[in-house]
């Protein structure tokens, strides 16, 4: 697998040095916009952001350089693309007009609102106001209330807002539903006899015990000579959505669907995603499937492509595949077996060919009536949930590699690939050195050695106090997974090709692989233009996406740790910055902060950014990543969506004077006025697969 270079400067859009970037604003108002292929930013002053919003895709026009004449400087001359056409706020309404005071702090303008504009909304209304204008003329753009919320929970509101101000709507156009409600509920006999009928083979979907959508389904048959036929099928989603239709449009605009703690934001409406496209059992669906020949080892023997029609035997949920698996009686128990046998040799091999075994935690909330957090629940990933991802990857793995050989007109066929580079040099030095206080070394003379260095430590720091830490960190050190025509190779998983085929119901680039797909399979090609930006906006939408489901999980611990106010918790700490560190709860997995400043009546304290630790430059006190710390929920601020906790007990110091946290005015929630102190690492939270973007390190990002 080839590492992936550094592409030159782009080029400007016209004469004019005018680029196309994504904005990003600071709080000072400030702006850089941040252009594909280059390797500085453009920086924005903030008078020449004009209606430019922070996310926003701009036209930016580049003026000269800033004062220390390394930037260039430029104004914005036009936004291609807003993130966030949506805002939340309190409406005021005032004789002749009205106007929206927006609740986010990205929104520095209020939004002017004509009378018969206002819906329904009343004065002090919490609503959801759409902006409808803005030129360049106005300070204030043109809305209209599109949803009045104030007789909603307050978690309504708050899932609500957090969705539009990452820019992913709440409903679905007129036209869009009614693109949706024109396909019949049953399948077409002229249809069926185009596809292979699969009807009369075994098959059934393993997913979550609450899905609603099933993506994916798994048939199997037995055949002679130790051989099975598995086959993995996808729902046929290209099947309803016409390329330009205004199902296509709005899929497209979305990109993904959204998992918030209580709900789904669906990218298809459910006339599709619950029920049309839905692998249901006992129901005929129209899919897209890849059958493989199989040996219990997990040897492919041969392959086929092709559109199919199904019917679904069974629903299953991971929970009760767990329990055949380890022992219990079980509809298909035999079929299961295999299958999981057969998924576990896969895993084997992958990560003996340099795929990276990270472990992988999922955090729960179990939710009221109401959706407020009355508990969290802990799930790992166990062989059930393997079973699906191993003939899941498979599946993914073979689609790319029949594409990436297929020539049209002498070139290789444009094609979204999912790709994952190999990770930063620079994070990779400052890592190796670390995990070296651990015995663990690193060779880092070839991205092969590195994959096996990891699993290496992996392996070794099993079990141990260091193993999450370790983990965590590892991950972080690894380049974000995204979409791109430019076939580098997945690093994480150790394929020279691989895409994603599996989720067309909640993914808009597995959409785009099977047009392609079936393009290939006809030999009608028909190469999609732009097929890179396309790219680009699927990757912007996935980490928006994944911001909003982080900060909707922020929202829900602190809602669930406000009862918790001036109690104490073991933690660990799981991440370090100039600004003090981050402690996860051991119990509950929540994150909070505990502020340098709340540490400063205690001793000075440095960032050593190598050794992921705060040291106190008088006494040597510690605080690193996997420290063992006892703190105390001090505040939890739903607004802010922060939790803030002091820290009541301090690793390797051997004193018994007063931790900086347990101050006065905390003193009276304790049982003891002075406290040990302890020397322990343990273990931080959950960590990501290597295919899923990294949480950001918790270091200020430097413009370059």
């Amino acid at each position: 697998m080839s590492k992936s270079t550094k592409r030159k400067n782009a080029s400007p859009d016209s004469g004019k040095q005018v680029y196309t970037g994504k904005l990003e604003l600071i709080r000072n108002g400030m702006g850089f916009v941040i252009v594909p292929g280059r390797e500085t930013d453009i920086m924005v002053e903030r008078e020449n952001t004009h209606t430019a919003l922070n996310g926003d895709e701009v036209k930016v026009e580049v003026k000269g350089f800033a004062d220390n004449n390394k930037r260039q400087k430029g104004t914005i001359i036009e936004v291609v693309r807003r993130k966030q056409s949506e805002f939340s706020g309190k409406v005021e309404v005032h004789p002749h007009f009205a106007f929206v005071i927006p609740e986010s702090d990205k929104m520095p303008v209020d939004i002017f609102i004509p009378l018969h504009l206002l819906n329904g909304a009343k004065d002090g209304d919490h609503v959801m106001a759409k902006i409808v204008e803005w030129t360049a003329k106005t300070k204030n753009p043109v809305g209209e209330i599109v949803n009045v919320l104030t007789n909603e929970s307050v978690n309504e509101i708050a899932m609500q807002g957090l969705l539009v101000e990452n820019g992913f709507p709440l409903t679905f156009p007129d036209d869009v539903l009614e693109d949706a409600a024109r396909y019949p509920d049953v399948i077409d006999k002229h249809e069926v006899k185009k596809r292979k009928d699969m009807r009369d083979t075994l098959t059934m979907t393993i997913d979550p015990v609450d899905a609603k959508d099933f993506d994916d389904a798994l048939s199997y048959k037995e055949l002679k000579g130790g051989w099975y036929e598995i086959g993995v099928h996808i729902a046929d989603v290209s099947h309803y959505i016409e390329p330009g239709s205004a199902l296509d449009v709005e899929a497209y605009r979305r990109a993904t669907s959204v998992y918030l703690p209580d709900r789904v934001s669906p990218m298809l409406p459910e006339r599709l995603s619950n029920e049309l496209c839905s692998l249901r059992p006992h129901e005929d669906k129209y899919t897209f499937s890849v059958v493989f020949k199989i040996n219990s080892e997990g040897v492919v023997k041969e392959h086929w492509i092709g559109k199919t029609v199904i019917h679904s035997d069974r629903r299953f949920a991971y929970e009760d595949v767990q329990e055949i698996i380890e022992g219990a009686a079980g509809d298909h128990a035999k079929e299961i077996h295999t299958i999981n046998g057969i998924a576990q040799n896969l895993r084997a091999k992958r990560f003996k060919d340099g795929a990276i075994n990270f472990s992988s935690q999922e955090v729960r909330f179990k939710l009221d009536e109401t959706g407020k957090p009355i508990g969290i629940v802990i799930k790992e990933s166990k062989e059930a949930h393997q079973l699906i991802e191993e003939f899941m990857l498979l599946a993914n793995k073979t689609i790319a590699e029949y594409v990436g050989g297929i020539r049209h007109k002498g070139e290789k066929v444009p094609f979204p690939y999912r790709v994952h580079d190999v990770p930063d040099e620079d994070k990779l030095k400052v890592f190796s050195l670390f995990a070296g206080r651990f015995g663990v070394k690193f060779d880092l003379s070839s991205p092969e050695s590195i994959a096996k260095s990891f699993n290496k430590m992996l392996k070794t720091v099993q079990g141990k106090p260091e193993q999450h830490v370790l983990e965590q960190l590892g991950i972080r050190t690894m380049s974000k997974a995204v979409y791109t025509t430019d076939n580098i190779g997945h690093y994480g998983l150790g394929f020279e090709h691989y895409c994603h085929f599996t989720s067309p119901i909640r993914r808009y680039p597995d959409v785009l692989v099977h047009r392609i797909l079936q393009e290939c399979l006809l030999n009608d090609i028909h190469p999609i233009k732009h097929l890179e930006a396309q790219c680009r906006h699927c990757s912007d939408q996935e980490r928006r996406a994944m911001e909003t489901e982080r900060a909707a999980n922020k929202y829900k611990q602190v809602e669930f740790m406000q009862e918790y106010v001036g109690h104490d918790f073991e933690a660990v700490i799981s991440g370090v910055s100039t600004y003090g560190f981050w402690a996860e709860t051991v119990e509950h997995k929540c994150e909070g902060m505990v502020s340098a400043n709340s540490l400063n009546e205690f001793d000075d304290f440095e960032f050593i950014e190598s050794e992921y630790a705060l040291i106190g430059r008088s006494t040597g006190v510690r605080f690193a990543m996997g420290d063992k710390v006892k703190v105390r929920v001090s505040a939890a601020n739903l607004s802010k969506r922060q939790i803030d906790y002091d820290i009541i007990e301090v690793p390797q110091f051997a004193g018994r004077r007063r931790a900086p946290g347990a101050s006065k005015r905390s003193e009276g929630r304790s049982s003891r006025d002075d406290r040990s102190y302890s020397g322990k690492t343990g273990k931080p939270g959950k960590s990501d697969r290597s295919d899923r973007s990294n949480k950001p390190n918790n270091t200020k990002r430097k413009k370059k």
